[in-house]
């Protein structure tokens, strides 16, 4: 039976495994608050997938920058898709898409008015 998952990877680089609401608005709170250009200050990666197949990931950087990418599977190796942008993304905005990940909801992140790096 293949199993689903979901993996946040905080600013820090440390993963949390089935992370909660509060921690997923933890992690935003900790990319909006870094001072935009810092030294240190980086983004934070949502991961939804299957131990045999596809990935999917919602990357929030300061400044509200989000990148969405689909993947064949967890070790990234065929991008089914090219990898989708939101500029100054609001903190709510973003723990909206990450919900939805987390709740397996691509579709409703699928629809949002992204811009294709291609």
């Amino acid at each position: 039976m293949t199993q689903a998952w979901v993996v946040l990877t905080r600013v820090d680089g440390r993963d949390v495994a089935a992370p909660s609401a509060a921690q997923l608005a933890e992690a935003l709170g900790e990319v909006y608050r870094a001072p935009s250009g810092a030294e240190g200050a980086g983004a934070a990666v949502l991961r939804f997938g299957y131990d045999d197949g596809l990935m999917y990931e919602v990357e929030v950087s300061g400044g509200g920058d989000v990148k969405f990418e689909e993947w064949s599977d967890r070790d990234c190796e065929i991008a089914l898709a090219s990898p989708r942008r939101m500029a100054a993304l609001s903190q709510p905005d973003a723990l909206q898409l990450w919900t939805w990940l987390a709740q397996r909801q691509v579709a409703k992140i699928r629809s949002q008015p992204w811009h294709s790096d291609g």
